[in-house]
């Protein structure tokens, strides 16, 4: 997810009333539900290399064990830092060593939850597996969550400045985007399912991936994506509706044997391929040449789809 939903989310578990049980609680929750992102460097290295490297090492085991454990070290420094400085605010309240900790692990491990909830992917297991993990629940950037989690926080902050029940807006708001979330896992399951039996009604064809792609803004609709062996199509899901598949079928050219016969030209290494789910190939014309243009089946939109796409010289084997 965007970082201002991950940091939200740290902010909302602070004002669920874990920020009273250590100073600089607050900081700490939004900081570690952020610090996987650091791998968001990765992309001054140009070209797609970041396609490779970015929700993996930093949202995997290792990271997670060790993440949270350097953030404290800092926290307690900065703490004593000011407090030698005199700086040290007094309203803060005292440093505990054992709740700091928590928190930190807390908000950290609240981040892998949230990227795993949209189609984007994240690698659990890096370094240990490579393996994508894909939720298909929320789209990358939900304005629905933004809305609940930024009510919840101001509400409580309002309602604490009153001296009132200030947890209370936000666990009603903690309720509220669990049921959100497993509303729109259940909208996702049940597009999927509908959709492989639509796909095989229609063109006889069984489906080996069905992804259901959620869309910004509207959270009850879905792009419905499908591919076997070797063909791939789409469609889309309304809740209130139903499916409704495309009449075009078209060959991804991803399939074994193409793969071969493209080994001269992407190479199983490329970072676009080792990213995407769902690649599609095409030969087209460039200028006065013709190159493979190999993309991604979820992020086909004019407006992203050059962020995720890539051309290949070919020779004349190919063509």
């Amino acid at each position: 997810m965007d970082n201002l939903t991950h940091s939200l989310v740290g902010a909302l578990i602070g004002q669920m009333g874990l920020k009273r049980k250590t100073g600089l609680a607050m900081p700490t929750l939004i900081i570690a539900a952020n610090i996987p992102d650091i791998d968001a460097v990765t992309t001054l290295l140009g070209g797609q290399q970041h396609l490779a490297l970015r929700r993996g090492l930093t949202h995997g085991p290792i990271a997670m064990l060790l993440l949270p454990l350097i953030l404290w070290g800092i926290m307690l420094w900065f703490d004593r830092w000011q407090t030698q400085r005199g700086k040290r605010p007094e309203k803060r309240f005292t440093v505990h060593k054992g709740w700091l900790l928590i928190l930190a692990y807390i908000g950290c491990f609240s981040h892998p939850l949230f990227d795993w909830f949209n189609s984007y992917g994240i690698r659990f297991l890096e370094p240990f597996s490579s393996r994508w993990f894909y939720g298909d629940t929320l789209f990358i950037i939900d304005i629905w969550l933004w809305a609940a989690l930024i009510a919840g926080v101001w509400i409580s902050r309002r309602r604490e400045h009153q001296d009132a029940n200030w947890r209370a807006p936000a666990l009603v708001s903690f309720t509220a985007i669990c049921a959100y979330i497993l509303a729109n896992g259940l909208i996702t399951n049940r597009a999927e399912q509908l959709t492989a039996e639509a796909v095989r009604q229609k063109h006889d064809i069984v489906p080996t991936l069905v992804v259901a792609n959620p869309v910004p803004l509207f959270f009850w609709k879905r792009e419905m994506l499908w591919r076997d062996d070797q063909y791939y199509g789409q469609g889309s899901y309304t809740a209130f509706d139903d499916v409704h598949i495309d009449d075009s079928v078209r060959a991804h050219y991803m399939g074994a044997a193409d793969k071969r016969s493209f080994a001269d030209n992407v190479t199983e290494q490329s970072p676009l391929l080792f990213w995407s789910r769902m690649p599609v190939a095409q030969i087209v014309s460039e200028g006065d040449r013709k190159v493979l243009k190999v993309s991604d089946q979820r992020f086909v939109d004019p407006m992203v789809g050059d962020r995720f796409s890539a051309s290949f010289p070919i020779g004349d084997e190919s063509q």
